[in-house]
């Protein structure tokens, strides 16, 4: 299905409208999920509007190039994403440091992820994992955002009932339209009930800005490191997860190079790093993104075109998401993810000495802990580990 010798598949001939819709949706729960982060990094940090309009549009044409052209490459859904985690720690550290600085450090983490993928050393680690784990793994990663539905019928019952429930119905008389069907309706719907506001909705085209950069230790120690733990083990391991549990077996390590490149290319316009997708690929590499596996790679390829188009227009991105209901945005996402829910909890059940193991993994990463500034998708994999270890000593 990933290899790259395989007979040469027509983009164009392969994409269909769920692949597009899944391509859509994929890059608006990628922005949606921590969009206003960046914003709260960048206003903390006394950036100018223009800077963060250039880090917006250099992490979009990142995730743009790499999302298009490794899809076709191996003809595989690959998804490419910011690091979310790393948003977050730049809210309390990217103040501490000069913003030259803070370009620094986006180099030198970036510098570490190429190293990771260019001596192999994380496709080594990753192939240790036992697939039960892994999938357990995405399962964790997945469930809270695919909960989120039944937590948004609290607040928009009417909308969320709406969607639920054609999605449900489409989903019997004819599947692979059944997300599009759930986001017309739910747009329809919040039309009706009011809830779109396009009034702070204006195009502006970004315009990229270079930053110098300067290199620092405390840069390093409190930026630069930190991204990179929390890129590796919070976006490129459960991203690799992901692509593993649904089939594709695409290597690693040219996947980490690329996009360690791709970052340390445009960390002068403000890029923080992109690293492989983990939610909003598994999106595009379930079953509602097409019903032929091997042309599921189309989704990616949309999601990257849409992410190209959202870059081009940078600060208007969080106008255009502010215009729609949260509720909506939740509830088309958790959608989406049914399938590889799914698909993740039946593969880490499947061998029964593994099933406590990957029901730890699980439970603690579907719990969203943080342990010294690691995400739980990374304690959730050491969890399970361990628990297989002991439960299977002797046995071994």
């Amino acid at each position: 299905m990933t290899d790259a010798t395989q007979p040469r598949l027509h983009p164009l001939a392969d994409t269909s409208p769920s692949a597009v819709v899944a391509g859509f949706i994929a890059m608006m729960t990628g922005y949606t999920s921590s969009l206003v982060l960046m914003f709260q990094a960048g206003q903390a940090a006394g950036l100018t509007s223009g800077q963060i309009s250039s880090w917006i549009w250099a992490l979009s044409i990142g995730m743009a190039i790499c999302s298009i052209g490794l899809s076709l490459r191996y003809r595989t859904p690959i998804t490419i994403a910011w690091s979310t985690p790393g948003a977050a720690l730049l809210i309390t550290s990217l103040g501490g440091v000069s913003y030259h600085e803070a370009i620094g450090a986006y180099i030198t983490c970036a510098v570490l992820v190429i190293i990771c993928g260019m001596t192999g050393s994380f496709e080594r680690l990753v192939k240790r994992i036992p697939s039960s784990l892994a999938a357990a793994l995405l399962a964790g990663i997945l469930f809270k955002i695919g909960s989120e539905i039944f937590v948004a019928a609290q607040h928009r019952t009417g909308l969320v009932i709406g969607m639920f429930f054609t999605y449900l119905i489409v989903k019997r008389l004819s599947p692979r339209y059944a997300v599009l069907a759930a986001l017309v309706i739910g747009t329809l719907i919040s039309g009706l009930l009011g809830l779109l506001d396009f009034s702070g909705f204006a195009l502006e085209v970004a315009v990229p800005v270079w930053t110098t950069p300067s290199f620092s230790l405390a840069a390093t120690i409190s930026i630069g490191i930190p991204l990179f733990v929390v890129a590796m083990t919070s976006q490129n391991m459960p991203g690799i997860a992901v692509l593993r549990a649904d089939g594709y077996n695409v290597p690693a390590s040219p996947l980490i190079t690329t996009t360690g490149v791709a970052s340390l290319l445009l960390a002068p316009f403000g890029s923080h790093g992109i690293n492989l997708a983990a939610i909003s690929a598994a999106i595009c590499t379930g079953p509602h993104a097409h019903e032929d596996p091997k042309k599921r790679y189309t989704a990616a390829m949309w999601c990257g075109i849409f992410y190209g188009i959202a870059g081009v227009f940078g600060a208007t991105l969080a106008a255009l998401f502010a215009a729609l209901p949260k509720e909506l945005v939740l509830s088309i996402a958790a959608l989406a993810l049914f399938g590889s829910i799914i698909n993740g909890l039946t593969i880490a059940m499947s061998e029964s000495k593994e099933r406590e193991a990957a029901l730890v993994t699980f439970m603690v990463t579907a719990s969203g802990m943080t342990l010294f500034s690691v995400g739980s998708a990374f304690w959730g994999i050491v969890a399970g580990v361990l628990t297989l270890v002991i439960l299977n000593w002797k046995a071994r």
